[in-house]
């Protein structure tokens, strides 16, 4: 029996997501030696991963449009060799705008053309009854390349420094992913193939047209023009924002808040490991939910896993016990994580067509922007009341804010899952 080609690009992805994500989040371990060793304020430090999220949101869009018109392989690619450099490059700093220019933009850059956002953009298109299952088998990825990765570059900063980490880290995304991601295709078309394998275009076209909820919507072609000048459009934008907000507020200032409260830098860092490697059977098990019930529930899951993770941080000051620890793993990996089940599926059931990459490109503008924001805000709020305190409670506002705003957009209107067609 011929294996779909599909499950093999999301194989690629999985691999991908695992190595090149967790390159990136890897700045969290990186954080407490730089600090350590140049003695720069919290806020200009973490402010190079904030930047770098920046530079790469305001590339977002021409990502998308490159996508649109060379496909995933030449978008991939570049993003690991990008990232590559950008680690490699690190071990020379001695400024913080070196820092800014390599662990940031390079290495943020890289991560947006290789990560989520990379994949998102094309992984859609091979699958319609079960895009939620898809997307969250590749990014799971993420959870099991976290429990080998990040413990392994905690012992090689421990015991050779973190500039030999970021040479090591560096040279595994280039030998590893650079390869890899030759494999690539656009979409299912490009091989003779049909979403979700259908055997014809005809059974794939009825699949199709048995999720439409307003063909009126659907027939419109949507270019990133129309897109912009619709009230979904922005309502997504706004979810987006807010959820990788609270994301990457807790991701980037975790391990140092940890250590704070009482843990060990080892214990930090495993906690930090065991959040994505919880998250595995949480977005595995909310993306097949989304197939069946809806892409707004899974992501009001996901908003209320933040909200319970930063209640948790916010006790473990005064009680930093193992137990609540663990429910603060748990729910940031476990159920904050499965956002990234449907962040792709979102937009692609309300804006699919043509034009998509340029539209979710420039959507990824507010997402990228958002957790950008976060870790800036998280750092900045620190420096100025010495605590983390006033940040965590506006991320879980914005949580909240997330929620609403994707039930708001209302993909469920356009398009159904397969288990409401």
């Amino acid at each position: 029996m011929r294996v779909f080609y599909g499950w093999i690009i999301v194989a690629v992805g999985f691999v991908t997501m695992a190595v090149g994500v967790n390159a990136r989040t890897a700045f969290s371990l990186l954080f407490p030696p730089i600090l350590d060793e140049f003695g720069w304020e919290r806020g200009v430090t973490a402010g190079a991963f904030s930047f770098g999220f920046l530079v790469s949101a305001a590339l977002s869009p021409l990502v998308g449009r490159l996508m649109d018109r060379r496909g995933p392989r030449v978008v991939i690619e570049m993003g690991v060799i990008v990232m590559a450099a950008g680690l490699m490059l690190a071990p020379l700093v001695s400024r913080p705008w070196h820092l800014y220019a390599t662990l940031g933009v390079l290495v943020g850059g890289g991560g947006n053309c290789l990560g989520y956002t990379g994949q998102s953009l094309f992984l859609p298109n091979w699958f319609v009854r079960r895009r939620g299952l898809a997307l969250s088998l590749a990014f799971s990825g993420v959870g099991v390349g976290s429990i080998v990765l990040l413990p392994w570059l905690q012992t090689v900063i421990a015991r050779a420094g973190w500039r030999a980490a970021c040479w090591a880290l560096g040279l595994l995304v280039l030998g590893i992913l650079a390869p890899l991601n030759l494999l690539l295709k656009r979409r299912p078309e490009d091989l003779g193939l049909e979403p979700d394998g259908d055997r014809s275009s005809r059974g794939a076209a009825a699949a199709t047209r048995t999720n439409v909820v307003d063909a009126a919507w659907v027939a419109v072609d949507w270019t990133l023009a129309r897109a912009l000048h619709t009230p979904r459009f922005w309502w997504i934008a706004a979810g987006y924002f807010w959820g990788l907000f609270a994301w990457y507020a807790v991701q980037v200032h975790q391990t140092k808040y940890l250590v704070e409260v009482g843990f060990s830098p080892t214990h930090a860092a495993w906690a930090l490991g065991l959040v994505s490697l919880v998250a595995v059977p949480g977005q595995i098990a909310l993306g097949h939910l989304s197939d069946r019930i809806g892409r707004e529930w899974v992501w009001t899951v996901g908003s209320l896993g933040f909200v319970f993770c930063l209640l948790a941080l916010l006790v473990l000051r005064h009680a930093p016990t193992a137990a609540l620890l663990y429910f603060m793993v748990a729910s940031q990996g476990l159920l904050g994580y499965g956002l990234t089940s449907v962040i792709g599926a979102i937009p692609a059931e309300i804006f699919e067509g043509r034009h998509y990459g340029a539209v979710f490109g420039t959507l990824m503008l507010a997402a990228i922007g958002g957790g950008a924001a976060g870790p800036w805000v998280a750092g900045s709020l620190y420096d100025l009341t010495g605590s983390y305190t006033p940040a965590f409670w506006i991320a879980i506002g914005g949580s909240a804010l997330s929620a609403v705003a994707i039930w708001v957009a209302a993909p469920r209107k356009v398009r159904a899952v397969s288990g409401r067609a």
